[in-house]
């Protein structure tokens, strides 16, 4: 299995972004369909499951979930069956109308639909047994790609010459990627994390996988939570892309541009810093989404 990418860093030029040099890192490129830092979560985890002998993989997400994209898409590169527990009974006969669903069906994933309460019990060893009786042998792989495997291959985004930017931002759902960016960085460098969920518990999650104390987590700008976004925010992602011609997507990396554009206007960043943003992908969800903006009359991604 060939898993070594690198990907390109490219310098930004936003209207709003005078003082400070923006440069954004551009793993979304890696992969047509195993983007960002999926690719990297997953890198380890495919090595050792076809190490221990598995030929298939179970994980866990919701109705539009990059992760269960990405698990279908490597599943199907490298050979793997793929098994998607997806959050929410009644999605088991809306597949065809969701983008996400409909092409990790397409790459040959299974579904099994299960309810939001038992969703919850993910992590439970009880409700694992049951689903390796039902289902057969499996390799765990946890909702997000988020395990020291992932981490490890989240080590791998920054390189040599990152080791010039004063700050590296990333976005953050599991806290899986900005652990292992957290863990490759120089001592003069700090790491800023923009969370895209409601609260500050992520704090405690990338404090078991991050191994230095130059981070913080910003949780300001998520818009009301996950997959929530409003106008200005769909404003403001159509603007970047139609003035540098880089796609955002809705639920992470349009939240962290714009977090870091707002913070460079109240001048929290010094004049003359350099800044190195990380596209983790996610732009299949931008079909998904726009379905959903669609039903409610609301302005459209481009």
């Amino acid at each position: 299995m060939d898993f070594n990418v690198n990907s390109r860093n490219q310098s930004v030029h936003f209207p709003l972004l005078e003082d400070i040099e923006l440069v954004i890192k551009r793993e979304d490129e890696i992969h047509p369909e195993i983007s960002g830092n999926k690719y990297r979560k997953l890198k380890y985890n495919l090595i050792a499951a076809r190490e221990q002998g598995f030929d298939t993989l179970l994980t866990f997400g919701g109705a539009y979930s990059n992760h269960i994209a990405a698990t279908a898409a490597v599943g199907l590169k490298f050979g793997f069956k793929t098994i998607g527990i997806i959050r929410g009974e009644e999605l088991v006969d809306k597949i065809e109308g969701n983008a996400t669903l409909a092409f990790a069906q397409k790459c040959g994933m299974q579904f099994k639909f299960i309810t939001r309460s038992l969703y919850r019990e993910k992590e439970n060893t009880a409700f694992l047994s049951t689903l390796k009786d039902e289902l057969g042998s499996y390799y765990l792989i946890p909702e997000g790609g988020t395990n020291s495997l992932a981490i490890k291959g989240c080590e791998e985004i920054l390189t040599k010459e990152d080791k010039s930017f004063d700050y590296i931002c990333t976005s953050v759902g599991t806290g899986g990627t900005i652990s292992g960016i957290i863990n490759s960085t120089a001592p003069q460098q700090k790491v800023i994390g923009f969370s895209s969920l409601k609260g500050d518990f992520l704090n405690d999650e990338i404090a078991k996988w991050a191994t230095k104390n130059n981070w913080e987590l910003n949780t300001k700008f998520h818009f009301g939570g996950y997959a929530k976004i409003n106008d200005e925010l769909i404003t403001f992602i159509n603007n970047f892309k139609l003035t540098t011609d880089i796609p955002l997507d809705p639920i992470y990396t349009g939240k962290m541009i714009y977090g870091i554009v707002a913070m460079a206007k109240n001048n929290v960043f010094k004049k003359g810093s350099k800044i190195l943003a990380i596209h983790t992908g996610g732009l299949q969800g931008i079909a998904g989404m726009n379905t959903v903006l669609k039903q409610k009359n609301y302005l459209q991604l481009i």
